[in-house]
């Protein structure tokens, strides 16, 4: 078992707050293979995958070596990482979670209170978001226990998997939200009749335009969450 920080989107911090987000896909990567291509199914008799290492040369993997060399691994534990204020108590830091806003809005009222009855203090430093990237391993609230791990194309997702990465649903049950025009819990834009639809808004929003389209190989990874900080976790 390794624990690994993985960085979420805010509508994905919301879904995993929510119960509703128990997989996420990530680009496929290969442990001691940088820049192989032309991944794909092997043909080789005792082998299930194949792909190009970057000198050109083939090589041939049976399913459960390969599962082996994915970064990530069933069992592995994830702390989460989202965007983020770092300020302090006087004794100690704390984060105040962007994705809470209603947190966010009384941490920026006190802070300019602050300013106006400390003038000659900076406090500047309490009111920059902090990229998701750079929460501290003790900040984090909430963490993922790898279940599964599979090796696919992104556009064999079926719905329910599509459901389990935290699509919404609208509350008529006809269609779902679009995940990329939210803010808070507002929903704004346009909805999706079909959830696959507003799975591929949503990863083209967060890898590129054409992303959906270009149908890349990916691994699904399927989780429990667990709110709380990862060493502070006791065993359930």
């Amino acid at each position: 078992m390794t624990d690994r920080p993985i960085i979420f989107s805010a509508p994905m911090i919301r879904a995993l707050l929510e119960g509703r987000k128990t997989q996420t896909r990530r680009l496929l990567r290969i442990k001691g293979y940088k820049g192989f291509f032309q991944f794909g199914v092997s043909d080789t008799k005792g082998y299930d995958w194949t792909f190009r290492r970057a000198d050109h040369v083939w090589e041939d993997y049976p399913h459960e070596k390969l599962l082996g060399l994915l970064p990530i691994q069933v069992g592995d534990r994830l702390y989460v990482r989202e965007a983020h204020y770092l300020t302090d108590d006087g004794t100690s830091e704390y984060a105040i979670f962007a994705e809470n806003s209603a947190d966010v809005t009384a941490h920026r009222e006190e802070i300019e209170d602050l300013q106006i009855r400390h003038p000659q203090s900076d406090w500047s430093k309490h009111l920059r978001l902090r990229p998701s990237i750079h929460m501290p391993r003790w900040a984090s609230r909430l963490t993922l226990t790898v279940t599964d791990v599979r090796v696919q194309r992104l556009q064999d997702i079926s719905e329910a998997d599509a459901v389990a990465e935290g699509i919404e649903r609208l509350r008529s049950g006809r269609g779902f939200y679009d995940p990329t025009t939210s803010k808070g819990n507002v929903r704004l834009g346009h909805y999706c009749e079909n959830v696959t639809d507003a799975f591929e808004l949503l990863w083209n929003s967060l890898h590129g335009k054409d992303a959906w389209d270009s149908n890349p190989w990916l691994v699904a990874y399927s989780f429990d969450v667990r709110r709380g900080n990862i060493d502070q976790m006791q065993d359930p």
